[in-house]
């Protein structure tokens, strides 16, 4: 989710969502100690329970960015052994490091030495022509070793060649037998599923055979998905807010984050999909699209949009 769930959008998710676990796009070790730390570690005190996700290998420097997670004040860290992308493999981290558990055991090891939040992986099933199931029980097992519990597998193997990012987020099968297989061989552990999931009773259903799930791009681009999770997952009883009143809350934050001197099209493009399936929701998208990266743009921006739902969708939606 790089480039897309930053704070201002795991903000608008903690609207919709108080229960589900948020985690930040990958920031990569040498971001985080040569780079501009405030910039990539700042969060709103909301979004909690709130994960950062790190992409390096060098155990030493992970233990150290880990340290800087615990004082900002994360809830967890975890390490992306998942991403394909070139770029990321010419930086030594992503989902080339399946072909390395140990080095992943080892980054385990030195987090935890030094922070007392939970350090956990996220992973492919497997790379290349690794063998389906025991490339991912080794990897599993050596790293569990190490001390890490909980293990959130996208059940695609990643190819690191011949592939684009997209591609292998759509081409290679997705394989979920197999993290389920990985539950049962291993009770002790905390598996949680990813990969092609798209609806609350597709969630449901893999619940009934491990721990949590991870929805990631459905998400992004239908985000009212979220405002289920807490009646339907966690079984609470409070009525969640609808649309219109998150959006409320939206141009309040807004608005503080303009008189900070930010940008209404840093918050605006996180939020194109709110009326997602209602109609009216193409004007919406459409109206903010056009307008949102004018410099003039401000909240009435939003309103004018919202007007083009609103004028065919009741406020109970």
């Amino acid at each position: 989710m790089l480039d897309w769930t930053d704070k201002h959008c795991r903000y608008f998710h903690r609207l919709l969502t108080k229960r589900a676990v948020l985690y930040t796009e990958m920031v990569t070790t040498g971001a985080l100690l040569h780079g501009q730390t405030e910039r990539y570690l700042s969060f709103n005190s909301q979004e909690h329970p709130l994960a950062l996700q790190l992409g390096g290998s060098e155990p030493n420097e992970m233990a150290q960015c880990s340290v800087m997670a615990a004082d900002f004040g994360y809830d967890e860290v975890n390490i992306n052994v998942g991403c394909p992308s070139e770029r990321v493999q010419k930086g030594a981290f992503g989902a080339c490091l399946m072909a390395e558990p140990q080095l992943i055991a080892d980054c385990v090891a030195a987090m935890q030495a030094k922070v007392s939040i939970p350090v956990t992986v996220k992973n492919r099933i497997g790379i290349d022509d690794q063998e389906d199931y025991a490339g991912l029980q080794h990897f599993v097992s050596t790293v569990a070793e190490a001390g890490c519990k909980t293990f959130i597998i996208h059940a695609r193997k990643a190819w690191l060649k011949g592939l684009s990012p997209k591609e292998n987020r759509e081409i290679p099968p997705l394989r979920y037998e197999l993290v389920y297989q990985l539950k049962q061989e291993f009770p002790q552990l905390e598996i949680l599923i990813n990969g092609g999931i798209t609806s609350i009773e597709v969630c449901q259903t893999h619940l009934q055979h491990v721990d949590g799930v991870m929805v990631g791009r459905e998400a992004y681009q239908n985000p009212w998905i979220l405002a289920e999770v807490d009646q339907a997952i966690y079984g609470n009883t409070v009525t969640p807010l609808d649309r219109y009143a998150v959006l409320e809350q939206l141009l309040v934050y807004i608005e503080q984050q303009q008189a900070q001197g930010g940008r209404v099209s840093h918050i605006g493009r996180h939020i194109l999909g709110l009326f997602q399936g209602l109609p009216g929701a193409r004007q919406w998208r459409r109206h903010l699209s056009e307008h949102m990266h004018r410099p003039e743009a401000d909240l009435d921006l939003f309103k004018q949009a919202a007007k083009k739902v609103l004028d065919v969708s009741p406020p109970s939606l």
